[in-house]
């Protein structure tokens, strides 16, 4: 027979006893999830948008610059060369 945290006399959550620890719960009824969302989240999005964009933005350039020159390249060797054909019948 398994022994369950009820028939030990406990809960779940309280499972186990610390000492010294402070620990502080909210209950989920008094929880408001999108509070401030709209002024203080956009602002502090468009922040930490404009604090990142000169470091993730220059790699990303260079690596579509690089990808469009490589494509390029790749379309104008695999074209045939015209003058190969003059001559065929």
């Amino acid at each position: 027979m398994k022994l369950t945290p009820v028939t030990l006399g406990q809960e779940w959550g309280k499972l186990a006893k610390y000492r010294n620890i402070v620990t502080f719960r909210l209950s989920p009824y008094e929880l408001n999830p999108f509070a401030g969302t709209i002024s203080k989240g956009i602002p502090n999005l468009f922040r930490r948008f404009t604090g990142q964009i000169f470091r993730v933005g220059p790699p990303f350039a260079i690596a579509y610059l690089v990808y469009d020159w490589a494509e390029a390249e790749n379309a104008r060797l695999s074209r045939k060369n015209p003058k190969d054909y003059e001559n065929d019948k």
